[in-house]
């Protein structure tokens, strides 16, 4: 017996799951084996594929899933592969009044060229991550970044992802517009589906990327495991952004590496709205140049029963850079939210300036946040800050605010803008701001 199809050896995994998608995932990575493709990726995918066996889906005796429990969603059988009519799909979920933008439309993780509208623009190129093995880009990053983690779902990811995206920014290009990337779950069937997305922004380069995930009707329960690379050279510019707004049969298991170089800036924005039953972010930034400038936000409104874990490092591994990372999570009725916030500053990191800030709003009595900023210093000469508040809805504002003639509707609204607004107002973007305060409105449970 080989090593991919042999007992499970590590006891973190749970031996009913080995029975369920577990072993459909063996069958798939030996189905795999036949097909050919390039020998450096054939070794690559083996030996990712061996990690993951080694280790197992996580569980919670894993502290860095301490909260997050996959049991449930991976004891189950799921299609890996799913045929689906793409002349009945509907992407208006994701339509953004006023923004113009290139679309790109991915029906569970493949390249839909019929819905996206992606015009010619010299300097950029956008293929299905299948068809991008020979471009030099690929070849010099796939798999170099992400890969290093201690995610063992991003090995399974490396092993056996079916779909995905490129994008290769050139050379002192600035892309005229924003590239909105419309994520659509769909399938009659519970469906497990694998992208995997290189974005290289090359030196000099500018780019805006939108990222929406939005869920046909009639879908089944869907499981989704998402990994995306993104590497800044010098001097390149990224503002990025992810907009859930996903059906409750979703969930998702995503991790977004960034790899930045020297004067490079990247800015992420987080926002997760009532929908998706399931969510885990990984986003992990790396500076691994001087001169670098990073920025992390996030605005999580859940309801429901809905889980949302965002969990980020912010590694600062050079001197003189700049980190800044502000999260707002505001669960109502039985919902969860989890930030774990991990800043490191290495021993050559001197004259960093760090911030990292996780404020909570609990609306409802049965709602939940659990909250972890951390911060490891090993260099002396640097300005790095981290806090965390907690608290529950103010009754007495509102008291305040209706007695002034605003409804109860509308007051609680404003409450919330007002609490979301120091992350909402740093978004670079002035439309989706708009669209995420509106999507927060229509988010909150009217009571």
């Amino acid at each position: 017996m080989d090593n991919f199809s042999s007992g499970l050896t590590n006891n973190n995994m749970s031996t009913v799951v080995a029975d369920s998608l577990y072993h459909q995932l063996v069958a798939a990575f030996h189905d795999q084996e036949g097909h050919r493709a390039p020998a450096d990726l054939t070794d690559l995918r083996r030996q990712a594929f061996g990690r993951f066996q080694k280790e197992g889906f996580p569980t919670m005796k894993n502290e860095e899933w301490k909260y997050t429990n996959l049991h449930g969603l991976v004891n189950a059988a799921y299609a890996l592969a799913t045929d689906v009519d793409v002349n009945d799909i509907d992407t208006s979920k994701a339509d953004i009044d006023g923004l113009d933008a290139h679309r790109i439309v991915l029906v569970n993780g493949q390249y839909v060229l019929a819905f996206s509208s992606l015009e010619d623009e010299a300097g950029l190129t956008v293929k299905p991550i299948e068809e991008a093995y020979n471009e030099e880009n690929f070849r010099k990053h796939y798999a170099q970044y992400a890969d290093k983690s201690d995610n063992v779902l991003v090995q399974l990811n490396t092993a056996l992802h079916t779909a995905g995206l490129y994008i290769s920014v050139a050379q002192n290009k600035v892309v005229s517009k924003p590239i909105h990337i419309v994520h659509v779950a769909t399938g009659e069937s519970s469906f497990f589906a694998q992208t995997r997305n290189l974005i290289v922004v090359e030196s000099g380069a500018e780019v805006e990327i939108i990222e929406s995930f939005i869920t046909s009707e009639g879908t089944a329960n869907n499981l989704n495991n998402k990994v995306t690379e993104v590497v800044v050279q010098e001097n390149a510019k990224v503002q990025h952004y992810y907009l859930q707004v996903a059906g409750n049969v979703s969930s998702y298991v995503q991790h977004t590496e960034v790899y930045q170089e020297r004067h490079s800036l990247y800015n992420h924005y987080n926002c997760n709205l009532p929908g998706a039953a399931f969510i885990r972010n990984n986003i992990n930034v790396r500076l691994d140049a001087e001169n670098v400038e990073s920025h992390l936000y996030g605005i999580n409104l859940t309801s429901g029963k809905q889980f949302v874990d965002n969990h980020t490092v912010v590694d600062h591994m050079k001197p003189y850079c700049e980190s800044y990372e502000w999260y707002k999570n505001i669960p109502q009725d039985e919902s969860t939210a989890v930030f774990n916030g991990k800043i490191f500053v290495r021993e050559d990191a001197q004259k960093t300036n760090a911030f990292q800030q996780n404020n909570n709003m609990l609306i409802g009595d049965k709602s939940t946040v659990y909250t972890k900023p951390q911060l490891e210093i090993f260099a002396d000469d640097v300005k790095c800050s981290h806090g965390c508040t907690m608290g529950q809805f103010d009754d007495e504002a509102l008291f305040y605010l209706r007695a002034r003639g605003i409804g109860e509707e509308s007051a609680r609204v404003l409450l919330v803008h007002a609490f979301a607004f120091d992350v909402t107002s740093r978004f670079s973007n002035d439309i989706v701001r708009g669209y995420v305060e509106d999507l927060v409105a229509k988010g909150l449970d009217k009571k």
